[in-house]
């Protein structure tokens, strides 16, 4: 994919007053000249922050915008945040300076306010960035003209997600822990403050994300001020489940700083971002050995102790949710890997954290892999899916209708000509941005009439709270009614390539509710 990552660049001030003013914004902090190609505007790094978290701002909160009269250039993406390699965004160019976001409208003169559609890149909350060429949403909104796309970026890893308020000079670094998070809710604070300038509606922002991002898109509705910035999520094989305890945090800080050899945060500081990050990849990166372990924080401040006792309370309940999962999520993990490594790390997985489910649950996972055919790389990756996406996906829809909230539930089915993925983890993401050139996760370009379907879907549940489409509004002139979710049918949309349809969960068994949905009520084993 390196070859399609865009060419890294800096966006300047323009003080002689030479630019378009057809392709200008003017915000609150600058205004912005973006770029026309073929009808769409794209302004691309533009900073939602008024000083970048580098120096004496690392692991601190993100700081508002301030008024500036200034006039810079939007031709380029913003550095990708600070992460190890593996990830194609990380090609583009990486750094600490990294708090910025993009936005891609249509150039018409569309006479009333669109909706807006936020998107979160996903990454295990580790790696990630609004530079990998998947998430360029020119082709997106040239198809989709009604409606205005904004892309964000976050501090991921050990810069965005790092315990440090138990250290003994720690005090000063409360949010330490989630500035991830944070981050996310600054960037729609300038959305909120700024996107009507672009001709977009407030009061109409859908939140959007996948793996990480999607995890980070419900766990928005439970930061403490974030909900006034949205009101629609989409989320892509994410859920609650990805976040660590505090007592998780701290030892996963003591053990980065015992292999640095540091002992306070002091000792940190004196060190260059990059050592520290790298030092964490080799650890437990995700593209290194896939340990998944520096994770949004539940504690307590940011996040409740208890995400999924929240939602049942109704925290997120005026909050309309499209969500759902793909139907062999872990097998993209397994397919990268292969069979041995996927193996050794399962083992080495159910080794260190199976240990808190009780005697009789860990009977009912072996019962589980059993009834599962195949080999045994799939019977433990069916296993994984089930506890870290599908099962999870299935109890946000739960615990969400369960308190009065409104979901639109998916099982996504089409699968991939690559060996082991079949309908494996991100394998959707490319064709939701109109990307069908990008067949790194599908091998193949799915068929042109279901991709269209699906972005409309989308488009049309950012603009209603609705995905169903009328016949005039579908791409083949077929209706397509998507029915919310309710606890006695628990009906899905079934995203298969050629036949959407819902179904009633009973008949499609996407959980195994005896033998593998109470891993739900556990986090991220």
């Amino acid at each position: 994919m390196s070859q399609l990552i865009p060419q890294f660049g800096v966006n300047k001030q323009i003080v002689d007053g030479k630019y378009d003013p057809s392709v200008a914004v003017k915000c609150i902090n600058g205004t912005f000249v973006g770029k026309n190609e073929d009808n769409v505007l794209a302004f691309k790094g533009i900073p939602f922050v008024a000083r970048q978290p580098m120096g004496d701002l690392r692991w601190k909160a993100p700081v508002s915008c301030i008024p500036d009269n200034g006039v810079y250039e939007a031709y380029y993406y913003g550095k990708t945040p600070l992460q190890p390699e593996g990830d194609a965004a990380s090609l583009y160019g990486t750094g600490e300076d990294c708090l910025y976001l993009n936005v891609w409208k249509a150039a018409d003169a569309h006479p009333g306010k669109k909706p807006v559609m936020v998107w979160i890149y996903g990454g295990a909350f580790e790696t990630g960035g609004t530079a990998d060429a998947t998430y360029d949403s020119h082709n997106f909104v040239k198809e989709n003209p009604d409606v205005i796309v904004v892309t964000i970026a976050y501090r991921v890893g050990v810069i965005g997600f790092f315990h440090l308020s138990h250290l003994a000079d720690g005090k000063d670094y409360p949010d330490a822990q989630n500035l991830g998070l944070l981050d996310q809710r600054m960037a729609l604070k300038w959305v909120h403050e700024n996107i009507a300038a672009f001709g977009g509606d407030p009061d109409n922002v859908t939140i959007w994300g996948e793996s990480a991002g999607a995890a980070s898109c419900t766990m928005l509705p439970l930061v403490p001020d974030a909900q006034q910035y949205f009101k629609r999520v989409i989320a892509q094989s994410g859920a609650p489940v990805q976040t660590r305890s505090t007592e998780e945090a701290i030892v996963c800080t003591n053990d980065v700083m015992a292999e640095l050899g540091c002992k306070s945060v002091a000792d940190l500081m004196k060190l260059s971002a990059e050592e520290i990050v790298d030092t964490a990849g080799r650890m437990f990166g995700l593209f290194q050995v896939m340990g998944v372990r520096t994770l949004p924080e539940r504690d307590g401040k940011h996040l409740p102790l208890d995400p999924w006792k929240a939602y049942t309370e109704g925290a997120a309940k005026n909050i309309t949710f499209l969500s759902g999962c793909n139907k062999d999520e872990m097998n993209a993990f397994a397919g990268m890997m292969g069979p041995d490594a996927w193996n050794a790390w399962a083992a080495n997985r159910i080794e260190k954290k199976f240990g808190v489910l009780t005697e009789e649950e860990r009977e009912l996972a072996r019962q589980y892999c059993d009834s599962v055919p195949g080999e045994d790389w799939q019977k433990t990756a069916s296993l994984f899916s089930q506890d870290w996406f599908i099962g999870p996906a299935v109890k946000l829809a739960e615990e969400q209708t369960k308190a009065g909230g409104k979901v639109y539930a998916y099982l996504f089915t089409p699968e991939s000509t690559l060996p082991m993925i079949k309908c494996g983890h991100a394998i959707e993401v490319a064709t939701l941005f109109n990307h069908q050139e990008f067949t790194d996760m599908s091998g193949r370009a799915f068929d042109a009439t279901f991709g269209k379907y699906i972005r409309r879907m989308w488009v049309q549940f950012a603009k209603t709270g609705n995905p169903s489409l009328t016949a005039a509004q579908s791409p083949d002139g077929k209706a397509k009614e998507w029915p919310l979710y309710d606890l006695e049918s628990k009906r899905v949309m079934v995203l298969d390539e050629f036949n959407i349809h819902p179904e009633k969960e009973a008949q499609l068994k996407i959980v195994d509710w005896e033998k593998s949905y109470f891993l739900t009520n556990y986090y991220l084993l």
